[in-house]
């Protein structure tokens, strides 16, 4: 993975069609998506349960592009191993899920995947300065984890902070939660430059019928850049 700034989209298939996820990732890349995200959520940390390691590998031989791991799981530790296996390229953990993050974020790099750290809606930054150098991204929460679909909560201010606190280390800032053409540009001023997108990829389309994904990954990305003054 080459590091670059430029506003990046990473569809969740936690809204594609769940008996065609392969066809699912290879359309979304096909239609532009830069990323594919994959929530992993344990019943436990967050209230819903989706997948594990198993569908990783699966999905794994569909994806040519960055395969991101978002862990939403308590105990996280015991299960890194599992998804760098399976081809994880980057793996998130919350720094809330448990007291050792440290510790987790040295597992990861271990594993040879790239190190992200995620945080919710209600937790601050504190502490995370002493973290920066360890870690390749940061996945800050605009809906509270669990479930796709929810309200955009604009955690701009947190954003921007974050961003000066990472200055010009080469580290991702990834947005999770609520991301329309109408929320990226309020992302992308403050800092942003990955956006997890679920419904407002997957909407309207199908694998017989992917042209609206590329339409909305377009109408998404084309927002985020124009917000920058970016020639779109």
């Amino acid at each position: 993975m080459s590091f670059s700034r430029a506003i990046k989209i990473a569809p969740s298939i936690l809204a594609a069609d769940f008996a065609n996820f392969g066809a699912e990732c290879r359309a979304v890349e096909d239609q532009g998506a830069d990323w594919v995200h994959v929530d992993v959520m344990d019943g436990h940390f967050v209230p819903n349960i989706t997948f594990g390691p198993a569908t990783c590998a699966a999905i794994r031989p569909h994806i040519r592009g960055v395969m991101d791991v978002h862990l939403m799981i308590a105990p996280v530790d015991t299960y890194i191993e599992g998804f760098a296996k399976a081809g994880a390229d980057i793996i998130s953990a919350h720094i809330e899920a448990g007291p050792h993050i440290h510790r987790t974020l040295q597992a990861i790099r271990v594993s040879g995947a790239k190190a992200g750290l995620a945080i919710n809606p209600g937790t601050g930054l504190d502490g995370l300065e002493n973290l920066l150098d360890m870690i390749d991204l940061v996945c800050v929460m605009t809906v509270n984890p669990g479930f796709g679909g929810q309200r955009f909560i604009d955690m701009s201010d947190k954003v921007k902070r974050l961003r000066a606190l990472i200055g010009a280390r080469p580290i991702h800032i990834e947005i999770d939660g609520g991301m329309t053409p109408e929320t990226a540009p309020l992302m992308a001023r403050a800092g942003a430059d990955v956006l997890v997108a679920g419904s407002a990829v997957f909407k309207g389309g199908s694998v017989d019928n992917p042209a609206p994904y590329g339409a909305n990954i377009r109408a998404i990305r084309s927002a985020a850049q124009a917000a920058l003054g970016v020639e779109v």
